[in-house]
């Protein structure tokens, strides 16, 4: 068996990701569970969060071969503003349970960050159903968007989707801006758009539907114009939000992650050149990880007592942890 090791933790909306290692070196077993933490009343429950975390970590360490788990990191996704209770009460269950001494709660959209770009200023596009851009000059936070698909997000899935579906809508109607193209689209995937209102309204993971219609928006750029104009737009969009959080000083990196990152060109070109226009003292880069690595990376450091990362309580929590 080997000394102090860490465990670091993804928890987002489609289950959990949870990495045991040793600093320094990379993780030594990984696992992901396909059920998310339940959010209620008072916020992201604990409880549960440590029902579905504690015996997959006993497991991941004896697979790891590490005998102290000393520091965690749980990057939680709604940690800015549902995280109360996990302040609470997390910290003293993980001692209990795993013997933790050092912990980080941290906003999925730090993790993101660090995965993205380690410990550099600069700023992350969270790019996936929705959309959040967080940036720093390492001696705080600045956060725009995320604020769902309802108020906004604007540039990412959910948005995408909409748009083109309203398109579609507009040449069912035979409005000015309207796609047939993506008329077509839409009826191969959701049916007579006439029904849409009564299939997509009262369903509980609007965003998620939103968001799969995007990716037919990103196949027909090449040759609608409606099309390319929306993710035109969405650029612009993820731009501004990049531009908002972006260090104005120095030479900041930018980079963007999450399953936007996977559209490619059609979304990728104007992007590209939106960034360079709205912030052409920064360097574009690709994320050199995910939000579990960006977890590790911040384990890693926590143990090391050289985390350089700001503190805020609603973004990155450090605390010590008693049984």
């Amino acid at each position: 068996m080997t000394g102090a090791g860490y465990l670091a933790v993804d928890s987002g909306g489609s289950g959990l990701r949870v990495a045991v290692g040793v600093p320094g070196r990379a993780p030594s077993a990984q696992r992901e569970t396909r059920e998310p933490v339940r959010t209620g009343a008072h916020g992201i429950d604990p409880a549960h969060l440590m029902s579905r975390l504690t015996p997959l970590a006993r497991e991941l360490a004896a697979e790891a071969g590490v005998d102290d788990l000393g520091t965690a990191v749980v990057g939680a996704a709604g940690f800015a503003t549902l995280g109360d209770a996990l302040r609470a009460e997390l910290p003293d269950a993980l001692a209990r349970e795993l013997g933790v001494r050092r912990l980080a709660l941290a906003a999925d959209a730090v993790t993101a960050y660090a995965g993205a770009l380690g410990f550099r200023p600069g700023a992350v596009l969270a790019a996936g159903t929705g959309l959040i851009a967080l940036g720093t000059d390492l001696t705080g936070w600045r956060r725009a968007d995320g604020w769902g698909h309802l108020l906004g997000d604007c540039g990412g899935g959910a948005w995408i989707g909409r748009a083109g579906l309203e398109a579609a809508l507009r040449a069912h109607d035979g409005r000015e801006g309207g796609s047939a193209a993506l008329l077509r689209c839409a009826e191969e995937q959701f049916g007579p758009v006439g029904r849409l209102p009564g299939r997509l309204y009262p369903r509980t993971d609007r965003a998620a539907v939103l968001a799969s219609f995007a990716p037919r928006v990103a196949e027909h750029a090449a040759h609608d114009p409606v099309a390319a104009d929306i993710l035109r737009a969405a650029a612009r969009h993820m731009a501004d939000s990049a531009a908002a959080v972006c260090p104005a000083d120095g030479a900041p990196e930018v980079a963007l992650t999450g399953g936007l990152s996977k559209m490619g060109d059609p979304l990728l070109g104007p992007l590209r050149e939106e960034l360079a226009r709205r912030l052409p003292h920064a360097r574009q880069v690709p994320p050199g990880g995910d939000p579990l690595h960006g977890a590790v990376r911040i384990a890693a450091e926590l143990a090391s007592g050289r985390l350089t990362l700001p503190g805020e309580a609603t973004m990155l929590h450090v605390t010590a942890c008693h049984p």
